[in-house]
């Protein structure tokens, strides 16, 4: 069986998730009451059980104890044990575990001791994620994660249920301690990569998710939403999910029946033909999901509940409410068969599952939120297509269930200043989809410049859903706010959309190589102090970092400040092109229309060509490549079709991108598509813009010959632009420049830039002004000190005059 079914509420572990849950039994030393796995060498797993039984089956949590085995010493005494790995130096006195009788000694790649655990200390780790932001207005606290600065951490996976190949769930036998010793020092992404392997990979999601859903708690009529979406496709806002919070069904119901939070029928006075308003959505390349609140089971006023109470055995004439229960594996069957099959019918593609009734079932210990994203991600692949549902997160391995929903944040500036924070070190426990509630959900208040904010960070993270609560005055059209946010807020919604071969790139690399799209800093430069002192900046992807701005602007500047640090070698701001020396700390400040993304020298960065404008999610005819100058640079762009069931190899196109900066002439090459080149259009028209490269002579050859092509240059931005005609996408295409020199910031041009719109005497500026024409930068930094400016108006001076040391 490829597939979930509803008959027998079955589905092969590996036909959806690598599962070899014994271990390679070299690995293993065991005891009467004990056994150690040695399944790399930095990862063991411990176990103790008075009575010898030791469980080999996958858990909620570890579905993969098959490793390579490393070398390992064994010394085996009468009461003494000691395994020695590259990485780790267990000793035990064969006695139930004590703090007296088990450490682990941790050492790092060099071979020196970082740290000793001893059973029952709690690992000082980096922090992983919470459950939710419910109700949240600044920061809340996290659980454990996976990455330590001390260079161990433990998986604690004593309670975790057994997941049986029937596809159930049943409780541990005995009491037992069952742990994962991490001890792999500061080598970061080799933990996430091996916690994968241990505890499954980070499926891929479909290529529309990676777009901009549109999302609102709000009682529209089919008319209503319909007439939205038709406003976003005139303004030329692209989006491709359409969220459907929970009153596209019956919610004001008879109170003998309960709440109306949970309900399986549309309500018609809103939605008089379902299907047809699905399809329409569907005709202008919308992918739907509904909103859903199981919790109260079905009533007798659901318009399923004749074909779910017969399902389950119950006499309708009665009226008695079919409980829900997923323990039950005929409840299991029937929910999945009479509520949610009829609706995906009929046009659903996936269901946002807001459970928020708490952890209790009938199981001791299972938590039905697991129970619901673990059977619905099943589900979800019954039609033949990639599996995805939107839920809240179940704890340590909910990465296996994408995507994420983080909950209903309170509107104001504290909220926004803790999520690139909250999201980044998702990635401790390799969760790495999560989506948030752009702009926030509720109470709060307006402030434009907020909003703006917070879209911004959207286009940065994960998943941007717009998202706000049943008040009338709250929700997230950009033409809702004044004039210059609405401005802004589209252009970033646009750039999303453009993003979608960049971020889908990066999707395959999260499910493939275990390497999370948003990355704290410390992740590549674990040695570096300055990196965990930056909790708001992270990698986005390979070639980008990330700077949201999540405090208001000062008044007199109009700049808003982000304390940064830029690692060692170039970076260049996606936006303006003005290039920055790393190796430092460093305040970068930004106006309204923009956020500080820098990217490093040599990154290649595919777009959408969004000239010609278009909401389709399918892989570009016209593409827009932005190439920074500075070093030399490598990317593969991966396509495949975006939405087909099994990730396989045979299903991919992958073009490769390489760019020589040399000063006496630098080449960026497009090497020719392969793969499955079906997937991707004949040809493609490509924009290439070659940002901090100065003005210079271009050619450019396709298949071995010279073709014509348009060039313009961008001084403010330091950007050249090569425009192709269509091209063969199996032909190599070549743009050689006659020079290849990184441009300079235009200093003196920024200045007067920054001092045009700040809100100060004009005597000030003009002095300002003279001094940054005719001094030295050291000169002019001590000169400008001496006039005690406003600390904002003197940062954002320093930075552009020290941007190159």
């Amino acid at each position: 069986m490829d597939n979930w079914t509803t008959e027998t509420n079955q589905l092969p572990l590996g036909k959806w998730l690598h599962s070899v849950p014994k271990a390679n039994p070299g690995a293993i030393i065991q005891g009467g009451h004990y056994r150690f796995t040695v399944l790399t060498s930095a990862l063991i797993r411990m176990e103790y059980n008075e009575a010898g039984c030791f469980e080999e089956r996958v858990t909620q949590i570890v579905v993969n104890r098959q490793f390579q085995v490393p070398k390992y010493r064994l010394i085996d005494e009468e009461d003494r044990l000691e395994i020695r790995t590259e990485r780790l130096r267990l000793v035990y006195d064969k006695r139930p575990f004590s703090r007296n009788g088990l450490r682990v000694e941790v050492r790092n790649g060099a071979g020196h001791l970082m740290n000793i655990w001893h059973y029952g200390d709690v690992p000082q780790d980096l922090g992983g994620t919470a459950r939710t932001l419910d109700n949240a207005d600044g920061a809340i606290p996290l659980e454990h994660g996976l990455l330590s600065r001390g260079g161990y951490t433990l998986l604690d996976d004593s309670r975790s249920l057994l997941l049986e190949e029937d596809g159930f769930v049943n409780p541990r036998n005995g009491d037992v301690i069952d742990l994962y010793f991490f001890g792999y020092g500061h080598d970061y992404l080799s933990c996430l990569k091996d916690f994968y392997h241990l505890c499954g990979g980070t499926p891929l999601l479909p290529r529309y998710a990676l777009g901009n859903w549109w999302s609102r708690y709000y009682k529209y009529s089919e008319a209503e939403y319909k007439a939205l979406m038709e406003r976003f496709e005139r303004e030329e806002i692209p989006f491709s999910v359409a969220v459907l919070d929970m009153d596209w069904h019956l919610v004001d119901v008879d109170p003998k029946y309960g709440s109306g939070w949970t309900g399986y029928t549309w309500n018609r006075e809103l939605f008089p033909d379902p299907p047809e308003f699905l399809q329409w959505l569907h005709e202008k390349g919308l992918r739907v999901t509904l909103n859903v609140h199981p919790a109260d089971g079905v009533r007798a006023f659901e318009e399923p509940y004749l074909a779910i109470a017969a399902e389950m055995g119950l006499d309708p004439e009665k009226g008695d409410p079919v409980e829900f229960d997923l323990t039950d594996p005929g409840f299991l069957r029937a929910y999945f068969k009479c509520l949610h099959h009829p609706l995906e019918e009929a046009g659903v593609d996936f269901w946002w599952i807001d459970w928020q009734q708490g952890g209790v079932t009938k199981i001791d210990g299972l938590d039905p939120l697991w129970m619901l994203n673990h059977y619905h991600y099943l589900d979800s692949g019954r039609r033949g297509k990639r599996r995805m549902t939107f839920s809240r997160y179940a704890g340590i391995g909910s990465h296996r269930y994408p995507v994420g929903f983080s909950g209903d944040t309170i509107i104001t500036w504290e909220s926004l200043d803790f999520q690139p924070y909250f999201t980044a070190n998702a990635s401790n426990v390799g969760y790495g989809w999560w989506s948030h509630d752009i702009g926030g959900h509720m109470l709060g208040y307006l402030d434009d410049e907020l909003a703006t904010r917070w879209v911004q960070f959207g286009v940065f993270s994960p998943i941007l859903r717009l998202h706000s609560s049943a008040s009338p005055f709250n929700s997230k059209e950009p033409w809702r706010f004044n004039k210059i946010a609405a401005d802004i807020m589209k252009e970033y919604l646009r750039l999303r959309h453009r993003l979608l071969p960049y971020l889908y790139t990066m999707n395959r690399y999260a499910s493939r190589e275990g390497v999370p799209l948003i990355q704290p800093m410390y992740y590549h430069h674990a040695e570096c102090g300055e990196a965990y002192e930056v909790p708001n900046e992270y990698y986005f992807g390979s070639e980008m970092i990330a700077c949201p701005i999540t405090r208001p602007v000062d008044p007199k500047t109009g700049m808003a400040e982000f304390r940064a640090w830029l690692p060692k070698g170039r970076w260049i701001d996606f936006f303006s092109g003005r290039i920055y020396d790393g190796g430092r700390k460093l305040s970068l400040y930004r106006g309204l229309d923009s956020i500080p993304v820098l990217a490093k020298a040599g990154a290649i960065v595919p777009l959408v060509d969004l000239t010609a404008y278009t909401n389709r999610v399918d892989n570009p005819r016209e593409l827009e490549v932005r190439v920074y100058a500075g070093a030399n640079g490598h990317f593969e762009l991966w396509e495949d079709e975006g939405n087909t069931l099994d990730d396989e190899d045979e299903n991919w196109c992958c073009t490769e991108m390489d760019f020589r900066f040399e000063p006496d002439g630098s080449t960026f090459t497009i090497l020719p598509a392969e793969g499955d080149t079906a997937v991707v259009p004949d040809r493609r028209k490509w924009k290439l813009a070659f940002v901090g490269l100065t003005d210079t002579e271009v050619k450019a050859a396709a298949g071995g010959k010279n073709i014509a092509i348009e060039t313009a240059y961008d001084e403010a931005k330091h950007t050249l632009y090569v425009i192709t005609q269509d091209i063969a996408v199996t032909d190599t295409l070549t743009v050689s420049f006659m020079e290849g020199k990184l441009a300079s910031n235009s200093v003196e041009q920024e200045v007067f830039v920054l001092l045009d719109r700040a809100q100060i005497a004009f005597q000030t500026k003009e002095e300002i002004y003279r001094i940054v024409k005719d001094l030295q930068p050291l000169a002019a930094l001590a000169a400008l000190a001496s006039m005690k400016l406003d600390d904002t108006l003197y940062g954002a001076l320093c930075e552009i005059i020290t941007a190159i040391l």
